[in-house]
């Protein structure tokens, strides 16, 4: 008589199967396997998460994490490669780790966004002479355009017109606007002494 046909179902499940083959049914689907390897491994899991990110709230939920993956890739695992807890602690090491990289990631970019908002001191005088200077320096500039560059220029950056909107306040054609625009600005350019 066959021995495992002689064993009724109930004493088979009362008997748990080793970690390995619990992996096995968990990668066919099998929730009450996964409820076995859960209660098996759980506890070694969080205890290696906790000594890695030092939080509790943080361990349990970096725990779940890693249950959560073997339910998911129990597939994956390979005998030939480790033990299953290997394997699983492997996970967790992994999981822990990774957590610790991103908080200290997110702390670093705090830290760099805090310093980055602290204003340097601002000198009022300094920054409105060298306004008035430069206003200055545009004002000769234009000045140096022929009339209908200057015209062109400040209806399109003091005014905001387009080229389109300039030409038809100036009765004059696209083109000729377009070239005005160009000579004038290469002549500012020049005046400036700026390189665009």
């Amino acid at each position: 008589m066959d021995r495992a046909a002689a064993v009724p179902q109930e004493a088979a499940d009362a008997v748990p199967p080793g970690l390995e083959e619990l992996l096995l049914l968990v990668a066919r689907g099998d929730e009450r396997a996964f409820g076995r390897v859960y209660d098996l491994i759980s506890p070694s899991v969080y205890g290696l998460v906790r000594r890695i990110l030092r939080d509790p709230a943080q361990s349990e939920e970096v725990a779940q994490e890693v249950m959560v993956e073997v339910w998911r890739s129990a597939c994956r695992y390979d005998a030939r490669r480790g033990s299953p807890q290997a394997w699983v602690m492997t996970l967790a090491h992994r999981r822990a780790v990774d957590r610790v990289r991103s908080e200290q990631a997110n702390s670093d970019r705090e830290a760099r966004a805090a310093a980055a908002g602290t204003e340097r001191p601002y000198d009022e005088v300094a920054e409105e002479a060298t306004n008035r200077l430069e206003r200055e320096r545009v004002r000769r500039c234009l000045d140096t355009l022929t009339e209908l560059q200057e015209q062109s220029v400040r209806l399109a950056f003091y005014g905001g017109y387009s080229y389109r909107e300039v030409a038809k306040l100036l009765s004059a054609p696209l083109g000729t606007i377009k070239t005005r625009m160009r000579d004038g600005l290469i002549r500012l350019r020049d005046c400036l002494g700026v390189e665009w």
